[in-house]
């Protein structure tokens, strides 16, 4: 292939409309890197023609008669990878826009679009498409480079591990506790771990766990698009556990310089090179935690037996019906359980309509004595009885961790078996 065919974007237009695709058409006809190399009117007819043409940008309408915009895109990426989806729709509404991204889009462009921005949006999406597809023809390098302990960060790409979130809707709950404390617990020889600090402007991992960090969460994010193995081992933090740790920015003022997107492709690097990529998050909803979101694989939710927290709790679980989050993804965590409060779990998980996975008792004197010597209870008290309710909630999630690997493992294997047998 010469250097002009790699260079040229290749462009498939899907729209049950015939008038809204040729005006697509006629918007590209003057590029001259940019060819159409087919036109679709239906979602199932589309999946045929990018099986055919493998484009890298997809230009597709929402609204179709027979499959939606955002059936056809979760169908087309998962024979066509590396093709970058940009939804077209009359309908801006936000429910619409996070539907499709969770299904794979890229973009999201009102209809019709304007000629400038629809170029400009399909130049910058050929880029990510023909990195991707040189990334799955051409095999990263392998690293040797073993972390304290003999594990930790090994440099080489091992299956696809899995990204678990710790969030609560209320701040001061003790995520970051549990955080830490998971991530110690989860890293072992057989599944190292990695713990990230994504409440970027006032994180307290680092802090949590004694370290001095030299470099944080921006010096991935600016080089996100073209991360390497050997950076990222010198950029992640190493505890004495063996434990590999990215810290979040030094100052407030830097969070502002981490984008979503760079977030997002931070941590599908990093679940490539760890078994489980534990995130510790702010209470914020924002762009960043909805990022976070958007790539995990399970959602340790946190809340304390107190009315603001479970009201905020309430809050949390309808935002994640309508983000479409699995609800058998998450994970549900209550902390500082006393039954003098008044408020068991029993009660919290009637009010909530949501079973509470695990419980840790209110022992205020050892917790805060194991944070102001950044030392994690797994590692130095493990009679406690903070401990060994973590120790607990954690043999049930590895549980149900394996137990979602194992059905991955089956639905893999069936959707192979499927195709074969065409």
């Amino acid at each position: 292939m010469d250097a002009n065919a790699e260079n040229t974007i290749r462009v498939l237009i899907v729209d049950d409309i015939a008038e809204t695709r040729e005006n697509i058409r006629k918007l590209l006809q003057f590029e001259s890197d940019v060819v159409v190399v087919g036109a679709a009117r239906t979602g199932i007819e589309a999946i045929d023609v990018a099986r055919e043409t493998e484009p890298d940008v997809v230009i597709m309408d929402i609204n179709m008669p027979d499959m939606d915009g955002i059936e056809a895109t979760e169908a087309m990426l998962r024979d066509v990878p590396f093709a970058q989806i940009v939804m077209l729709s009359v309908n801006n509404d936000s429910d619409y826009v996070r539907r499709a991204m969770r299904a794979g889009a890229r973009d999201f462009l009102a209809k019709p679009p304007s000629g400038d921005e629809l170029i400009s949006t399909i130049r910058s999406l050929s880029i990510l498409a023909h990195e991707q597809k040189s990334k799955l023809t051409t095999p990263l390098p392998q690293v040797a480079s073993q972390g304290p302990a003999g594990r930790g960060y090994t440099g080489s790409l091992r299956p696809q591990g899995k990204i678990i979130a710790v969030y609560s809707a209320k701040g001061g709950v003790g995520c970051t506790m549990l955080a830490t404390n998971l991530a110690v617990g989860l890293d072992t020889d057989d599944t190292p771990s990695v713990l990230v600090d994504a409440s970027l402007q006032f994180g307290d991992v680092a802090v949590a766990l004694n370290l001095q960090p030299k470099n944080s969460f921006s010096d991935l994010a600016t080089r996100a698009d073209e991360l390497e193995s050997e950076y990222v081992e010198g950029v992640l933090l190493r505890h004495d556990s063996g434990l590999r740790v990215l810290a979040a920015p030094p100052r407030p003022e830097m969070a502002d310089e981490v984008s979503a997107n760079q977030v997002r492709k931070v941590l599908q690097f990093l679940r490539q090179h760890f078994a489980y990529v534990i995130v510790d998050t702010s209470s914020t909803m924002d762009d960043i935690t909805l990022a976070v979101l958007d790539v995990a694989d399970n959602l340790v939710a946190l809340a304390t037996p107190e009315i603001p927290s479970i009201k905020d709790t309430r809050l949390l679980f309808d935002l994640l019906g309508v983000l479409e989050f699995p609800k058998e993804r998450i994970f549900f965590v209550l902390n500082r359980t006393d039954r003098r409060s008044g408020i068991t779990a029993e009660a919290v998980s009637e009010h909530l309509k949501f079973v509470v996975d695990g419980e840790i008792p209110l022992e205020e004197r050892a917790v805060s004595a194991s944070i102001n010597r950044g030392a994690p209870l797994l590692i130095n008290d493990r009679s406690n009885p903070v401990a060994k309710a973590i120790i607990n909630i954690l043999g049930v999630l590895k549980e149900r961790l394996v137990a979602e690997a194992e059905g991955t493992d089956e639905e893999d294997e069936a959707e192979r078996s499927r195709l074969f047998s065409r």
